[in-house]
């Protein structure tokens, strides 16, 4: 399976680690737990980011990252109907729950979790603490521009 991520170029090098995810916590981990997020497209990668940027700031040093990931290494999904009705809106702490247990329980190195920012779509978590994770590809770092009239 194919995924993509976008993160400033500077972090480009340790897009693979979880760390920035062990630092901050998110959607689906807690702080102190690492997770690699990720999106099924690149334009749903973009959304994620975008909507998590300062408004009407243009970044000017993002780099996407497409990676690969063995469909033998098992990836698992996350049913809507194992979700709180208004997951979505919040960043319940059942969704971080959810996660850092997906992680603990280490069984795929994958997991699909529906996007907040585009429902309907996928985002993509990868445990990079799993031990099949070296399997996982990352290509190089391409430089990303979002179009500057999303900045109006």
């Amino acid at each position: 399976m194919r995924f993509w991520r976008i993160c400033r170029e500077r972090y480009a090098a340790a897009a693979a680690s979880g760390e920035g995810a062990r630092l901050y916590g998110g959607r689906w981990n807690s702080r102190g737990v690492r997770v690699v997020y990720a999106s099924t497209s690149l334009a749903l990668a973009a959304v994620e980011t975008f909507v998590n940027l300062e408004p009407n700031l243009l970044p000017a040093d993002l780099g996407f990252i497409e990676g690969d990931i063995p469909d033998a290494l098992g990836i698992e999904r996350l049913e809507f109907d194992e979700l709180p009705e208004d997951w979505y809106r919040t960043r319940d702490e059942s969704l971080r729950r959810f996660g850092d247990k997906w992680i603990r329980r280490g069984q795929t190195a994958g997991l699909l979790v529906p996007s907040a920012a585009v429902r309907g779509d996928w985002n993509f978590l990868l445990n990079p603490v799993h031990p099949n994770f070296p399997k996982v590809k990352f290509h190089a770092t391409q430089r990303f521009e979002f179009d500057a009239r999303m900045f109006r």
